[in-house]
């Protein structure tokens, strides 16, 4: 298993896992994406945005055939390492990322309070929703 940035050339890759684990969303080609790659194969991603006032973990999904390998924590190391600054996160699944260094944010960036109110969010559970931060070591 390999973690590295995103080429250009795995930009359809990156789609067609996102698509399969629902994870698409409009915008994500200016995303910076990693994966990660097992026989040439991407079998897992993740994605930093940049917002006007924070940034942004988002896209962060493994092939259900390579859950439970630690693939996700890696991926996440991996952004964070190169990450220039603390990163945002808007989750259903707050006990995983809790795991992975991240604790629920004081303040809410106003960019999430304004995600709330695209197609993106229409479909999650607002009450189960929580906004988490790991700040840059």
């Amino acid at each position: 298993m390999r973690i590295r940035r995103a080429e250009p050339k795995d930009f359809d890759d990156i789609v067609g896992l996102a698509r399969r684990l629902d994870l698409d969303h409009a915008g994500m080609d200016e995303d910076l994406f990693w994966v990660a790659e097992d026989s040439g194969e991407v079998v897992g991603i993740v994605a930093l945005r940049e917002h006007s006032d924070c940034r942004e973990l988002c896209s962060l999904g493994v092939d259900p055939a390579f859950r439970e390998r630690g693939v996700g924590r890696a991926l996440v190391e991996a952004l964070m390492t190169e990450a220039p600054g603390d990163v945002h996160l808007g989750t259903v699944i707050p006990e995983y990322f809790i795991s992975l260094g991240f604790v629920r944010a004081p303040v809410v960036p106003d960019s999430f309070v304004e995600k709330r109110k695209t197609p993106w969010c229409e479909g999650c559970r607002q009450d189960r929703c929580a906004v988490m931060v790991r700040k840059k070591a």
